[in-house]
């Protein structure tokens, strides 16, 4: 059985950092491209952030390339996403997903893809 299990969401002040990890199980998590998406009530999915199975390539959003960093321990199965400068836009519930098919980063986050998807944590960032 395939399980994505995301933690280290919570409430932040804006201007403040948190790390998010997904643990893999069930999964050759190598295998796998790994991407991070959030989902703010009212709005689209948007793909964060992802990266590609060795970790060579990641792509991440405009809108917050210059604050968030994606990267994966194969080893511990665990991809995290490292976020600074948190601000009330960030405020969201975020995903992360496990893509096996012939996609690259980048594809996988604007196509915003998955095989697999964990449950989410909750980002509440306070102004």
């Amino acid at each position: 059985q395939v399980q994505l299990v995301e933690s280290g969401g919570g409430l932040v002040q804006a201007g403040g950092s948190l790390r998010l990890s997904c643990v893999a199980s069930g999964v050759a998590f190598s295998d796998y491209d790994m991407g991070w998406y959030r989902q703010a009530p009212g709005k689209e999915r948007e793909g964060v952030a992802c990266i590609s199975r060795r970790g060579y390539n990641t792509h991440t959003a405009a809108s917050v390339e210059d604050r968030f960093t994606i990267s994966r321990d194969n080893a511990k199965n665990t991809v995290f996403l490292h976020m600074d400068n948190l601000n009330a836009e960030d405020t969201a519930t975020y995903y992360c997903a496990a893509d096996g098919g012939p996609v690259t980063a980048q594809a996988m986050c604007v196509q915003k893809s998955g095989d697999y998807w964990g449950q989410g944590t909750q980002v509440t960032v306070s102004s």
